[in-house]
């Protein structure tokens, strides 16, 4: 397949701008609310948290490129989208109910649903294009982390 440079931007925008609305909503309780909380001894430092997500965002917008490079072929295209945007949704929900509601319990419950999506999204990326769907290991891994994160948090708070 040919590459399209505007196609590539805009796949990789899409999740990058997901990712800055939710540090909107986390920005505010990081050095305030979220300082007060117990935190479990395998939580990281505040500062890792920025480039692991940058990270995982760009590798779900490559991830989203190759599979819109493959559009003209998939017979259920728009539930493919629509499956990828409704985890995209959850993931900025989670930060807004944890970090902006400071709802833990329903942020818990929420991550619960957002890594079960995450994981239909990259099985359905895979049998579209192997190399989406294996890009999708990182983020399951780190939502997978951070679910237990929140429930410990949960259970500490």
């Amino acid at each position: 397949m040919k590459f399209n440079p505007i196609a590539f931007i805009v796949n990789l925008a899409v999740p990058l701008i997901i990712g800055a609305i939710g540090a909107f909503f986390t920005a505010s309780s990081v050095k305030t609310w979220y300082v007060t909380l117990t935190k479990p001894s395998f939580n990281p430092p505040n500062e890792i948290f920025a480039p692991v997500w940058s990270s995982l965002y760009v590798l779900i917008g490559i991830s989203a490129y190759l599979v819109w490079q493959k559009r003209h072929t998939i017979t259920r295209f728009p539930r493919t989208i629509a499956i990828y945007l409704i985890q995209l949704v959850l993931n900025l929900m989670w930060s807004f109910i944890f970090f902006y509601a400071h709802q833990l319990g329903v942020a818990l419950f929420e991550i619960i649903a957002l890594l079960i999506v995450i994981i239909i999204n990259a099985l359905v990326f895979y049998k579209i294009d192997k190399l989406a769907g294996l890009l999708f290991i990182p983020y399951i891994l780190w939502v997978a982390f951070a679910t237990v994160l929140t429930y410990n948090i949960f259970i500490l708070n």
